[in-house]
């Protein structure tokens, strides 16, 4: 099993990111909703490898995530997990270029799923997720075209608008 200081240095990885070329207060609200969301579970999943469950960090962040249960299902927010489906099956293409985390957790044909709030790829195994796996997810959210993506006006943001739309 990798050394709990892997772990360290994927949170660290995590927090040396930056959205000071981005403007998160245009993004689409539920794009943006679920851009944090996924950070908070990985910060959780990982943070559980780092740290006993009992520190103060891991607390909080189960904390939060408790609070984004209710969160998840105000407004449009409830719609995403159908969106992605939407998006796999409608335009393959740009389910592609979603963060792999988005792909897998929304898929219903993936059993990759949060339990109390951790990451679970694989159902059937008690092995740790990989520090490179980590690293991999925080890389796709932090993406260039995919945060220009998640703007209101931009691609993702008008996929969104257009799966609301009644057919």
């Amino acid at each position: 099993m990798p050394s709990d200081q892997e772990y360290v240095h994927i949170l660290e990885h995590l927090y040396e990111k930056s959205l000071i070329l981005h403007d998160p207060s245009l993004w689409h609200p539920v794009l943006d909703f679920y851009f944090v969301d996924a950070l908070a579970h990985i910060d959780y999943s990982v943070g559980l490898m780092a740290y006993s469950y009992q520190s103060p960090r891991v607390i909080m962040s189960g904390q939060y995530l408790r609070w984004r249960i209710d969160e998840e299902k105000q407004g449009d927010r409830s719609k995403f997990p159908a969106f992605i489906r939407w998006v796999k099956e409608k335009y393959p293409e740009r389910f592609e270029l979603l963060p792999g985390l988005w792909r897998r957790i929304y898929d219903p044909d993936d059993e990759a799923c949060y339990i109390s709030f951790r990451i679970v790829l694989d159902r059937n195994t008690r092995d740790p997720i990989r520090p490179h796996v980590f690293y991999l997810m925080i890389e796709e959210f932090f993406k260039p075209e995919f945060l220009k993506s998640l703007y209101s006006d931009a691609s993702l943001g008008i996929l969104f608008e257009e799966f609301k739309k009644p057919s």
